[in-house]
């Protein structure tokens, strides 16, 4: 199969002002026929996709791919298929029984169920522009997903070098201000599930402060603000980006500080600050520092500012569990293992203060922290070792959070772990 498979076209091309033409990369996760698919075309001009038929060979590489519109597709596309049609003439069942080509009576209405093969008229477009969001997850169809070998040299890992990009959001998810009038203060919230978490805490018309690495995480931070911003509801107040190195105790009090000063109060905590080194003793020592000394520290301030009815939420790892562990991650699992243990011990030291501690650990989840820490041809088959066979998306993590931090969907959860983690059986 072609790196470049065949185009697909909306089946019911009634039902949307414009068909649409989707390019893309194989992928193991393919479309189903109630997919839904949100997209703007190069020209800008914003369509929905209605559920359509797939081909049993079509399946997408990226999520984020080329789309097409009629207008798009008729200049670019109609001019080289009729150069092909002589040859094309006898097979193509497009083409009429005179000969001629049945672009050439070609209408938005007419109901087209076949598929051409296409190249996409700007690759690098198709790969890492923003233009198209695949909503929905499939069952594994036995085909492990693959990722571009990719390698990020340095710790923290950048979300806007990775190809492709995680999934922040989910424009299929529709807010209800679950969290209205609720402030959230995120460690580790510019990139991967520190940001999904900003951006759908916001949504639900939190206020949103969350931290970052200074010098190498600017650019993710700022990304972040911006996108906070955009989304967050009108009675919040304006999101705040902190830089801060979260693994010494006088750093987390001048972030908690800064956040109760300009918001009054902390009501929900998320700990989720964390990072991966080679194994030395100072590198060991900053890893035990940032992924559970903070979360004494920033718990510890954070408790001055929450009342009865706060929420705290930490990162663990599906690695802390059934005895998984991970190879090359020895000092990253130990960390995870101490914040379940974390979890449960603060979860019995605050239930009497009628202050919630859970937790949640995803694995394997496409963010900065995989192509960091994992080399190019481990990244080709991140997420296969699973039984759905593919990595989740950080967006289908941060809803975890979000049920974890409403009250009015978790009251009775304290000292709970959640694990979106695609389909791994895991035991306490």
């Amino acid at each position: 199969m072609s790196m470049f498979q065949r185009i697909l076209l909306a089946h019911h091309l009634g039902h949307s002002r414009k068909p649409l033409l989707i390019t893309g990369m194989a992928m193991s996760t393919k479309l189903s026929a109630s997919t839904d698919v949100h997209a703007a075309c190069d020209c800008q001009d914003t369509l929905t996709l209605p559920p359509c038929h797939v081909s049993n060979s079509m399946s997408l590489y990226n999520p984020i791919v080329q789309i097409l519109c009629t207008t798009c597709m008729l200049s670019q596309f109609f001019e080289g298929k009729r150069k092909e049609k002589d040859r094309e003439r006898n097979t193509d069942s497009l083409t009429g029984d005179n000969g001629s080509s049945a672009f050439s009576s070609f209408s938005p209405k007419t109901h087209l169920g076949n598929y051409w093969n296409i190249k996409p008229h700007s690759p690098a477009t198709s790969l890492k522009s923003p233009i198209l969001r695949v909503c929905g997850r499939t069952m594994a169809s036995g085909v492990k997903q693959q990722f571009p070998p990719q390698k990020q040299g340095t710790q923290p890992g950048k979300e806007h070098v990775m190809d492709p990009n995680p999934q922040f959001t989910n424009p299929d998810y529709k807010p209800s201000n679950k969290l209205q009038g609720k402030v959230a203060l995120i460690t580790g919230g510019d990139s991967g599930i520190g940001r999904a978490v900003c951006y759908l805490f916001a949504q639900e018309g939190a206020t949103v402060a969350f931290t970052y690495v200074k010098e190498q995480e600017d650019k993710d931070a700022n990304d972040t603000l911006q996108m906070i911003k955009k989304v967050k509801t009108s009675d919040a107040k304006d999101p705040k980006a902190l830089a801060a190195d979260l693994g010494y105790g006088e750093n987390c009090k001048k972030v908690v500080e800064e956040v109760a000063k300009a918001y009054g109060r902390i009501d929900i905590l998320i700990n989720n600050a964390g990072s991966v080194e080679e194994i030395d003793e100072p590198r060991l020592e900053r890893v035990f520092r940032t992924n559970i000394f903070s979360h004494f520290y920033m718990t510890r301030h954070a408790l001055k500012h929450m009342k009865e009815g706060s929420s705290i939420i930490c990162t663990t790892s599906v690695n802390a569990y059934n005895f998984k562990g991970h190879a090359q991650l020895l000092e990253y699992t130990s960390t995870k293992g101490a914040i379940v243990a974390f979890i449960r011990a603060l979860s019995l030291q605050l239930v009497s203060k009628g202050i919630r501690v859970n937790g949640v650990a995803p694995g394997p989840i496409w963010t900065p922290l995989i192509p960091a820490s994992f080399d190019e041809e481990e990244i080709t088959q991140f997420g296969s070792e699973v039984p759905m066979q593919q990595a989740g998306q950080p967006y289908e993590v941060a809803l975890a959070y979000v049920f974890l931090a409403d009250n009015a969907f978790s009251s009775c959860y304290t000292g709970q772990v959640l694990h979106p983690n695609g389909g791994a059986v895991v035991n306490a």
